[in-house]
């Protein structure tokens, strides 16, 4: 069924009562079949409204172990022209670097030729696994360009968007992602924790930067009498050996600094480790948003972080910024995060914080997916009228 047809469909019920006969008219409007890149993240699922859309599942790349979403089909002009009877619009969020600038092209012509709409949320002006952005930049504008819906997630990032695109961009703030599940408030404990999680070292994060400026801000601040102590993390599984080898050795034998090497922590396990913290250290060279920044404002764990990309404008009051490479900035920033206007682990002023917060989240959560559904319609009702 073409999209005029699906979304200007109306169904009439006649009914007969005594000598009098009445027509009821029912408008049924159908929820939007969204294919989504990718559908299978935490993210998408957190946005979308069940009762008004349906997330097409990734459709599994020829080769692919199970679960493995990327390059992501959607994104080729042969699959959308063999699937377009199947979804409504397209949704872009991650992935676009497994094509060149002139494929995404191709994949913007090919939906415009199908009369299917195309949403792009611009999570990564930067893209966090790229060194070099020059070809993220021309992928960008390619569907900037093409998009009949742009996103963005605060409003200095939706100005730098609208910078690129030179139209209207919608902004929509990150919802949580934590759902109504119980929420960790982390122990007690009598020193003010720091924590940094390097992950796999991907390359916007500086590692060794940011270890070397950690270990000689705890020592200025333990120089002091501060009662501090710092954890730095890395996974088990490393994309730079040689940066994870430097990191163990700055840190090594340095007072008040731990290195933890492991696993790859689940969701849950990563948020009852952030919870046990009184700040959480994000260590960015480059990026846009972030993730993690949402996540420790759901457990009121506050953020010290380089000025970079708009984390800082995704919960302000919750953002401590530092300079790479300047340790008096660092540990300036640790003390204002832990101040006495925060909340410790294990506290009954934490626990009372993120239970405050679930509840505004909640309202949140609504209000964004409702923002979602309203710009599906819309780009909707313009092709139907085009």
């Amino acid at each position: 069924m073409c999209l005029a047809m699906r979304y200007a469909h109306a169904r009439h019920a006649t009914s007969h009562h005594c000598t009098r006969r009445r027509t009821i008219v029912v408008t049924t409007v159908p929820p939007v079949r969204v294919a989504a890149v990718p559908s299978a993240h935490p993210y998408v699922s957190a946005i979308t409204d069940p009762r008004h859309v349906t997330v097409l599942s990734d459709p599994p790349p020829p080769g692919a172990p199970a679960g493995q979403w990327w390059p992501p089909q959607v994104l080729l002009p042969e699959w959308l022209a063999a699937h377009a009877d199947e979804f409504d619009l397209v949704h872009v969020h991650f992935g676009i670097e497994s094509y060149s600038p002139d494929e995404l092209r191709a994949t913007v012509a090919t939906l415009h030729r199908l009369g299917r709409p195309l949403v792009y949320t611009v999570h990564d002006l930067e893209n966090p696994q790229l060194s070099a952005q020059d070809t993220h930049r021309a992928s960008l504008a390619v569907l900037a360009d093409g998009a009949d819906a742009l996103l963005a997630l605060t409003d200095t990032a939706g100005a730098s968007v609208r910078d690129i695109a030179r139209r209207p961009v919608t902004v929509i703030a990150h919802p949580t992602l934590l759902g109504d599940a119980a929420r960790p408030t982390g122990d007690a404990h009598d020193t003010v924790r720091v924590g940094v999680h390097l992950r796999d070292l991907r390359p916007n994060i500086d590692g060794v930067g940011t270890t070397a400026t950690l270990v000689r801000a705890v020592a200025h601040l333990r120089a002091q009498g501060a009662r501090v102590e710092a954890v730095v993390r890395m996974n088990e599984r490393v994309r730079d050996a040689e940066a994870a080898a430097s990191i163990a050795l700055i840190a090594e034998g340095a007072d008040g600094v731990t290195i933890e090497r492991g696993t790859r922590l689940d969701d849950d396990a990563l948020a009852a480790w952030l919870a046990d913290l009184d700040a959480c250290l994000l260590p960015y060279r480059h990026g846009t948003q972030s993730g993690w920044a949402e996540l420790c404002y759901d457990l009121a764990v506050p953020v010290v972080s380089t000025p970079v990309g708009h984390i800082a404008a995704q919960h302000p009051a919750d953002f401590h910024a530092f300079d790479m490479g300047e340790p008096v900035s660092l540990a300036r920033a640790i003390m204002d995060a832990t101040g006495p206007a925060s909340s410790s682990p294990g506290s009954a002023a934490r626990s009372a914080e993120v239970e405050r917060r679930r509840t505004q989240r909640r309202a949140e959560l609504d209000s964004v997916r409702a923002a979602h559904v309203a710009v599906y319609r819309r780009v909707l009702a313009a092709e139907v009228a085009a």
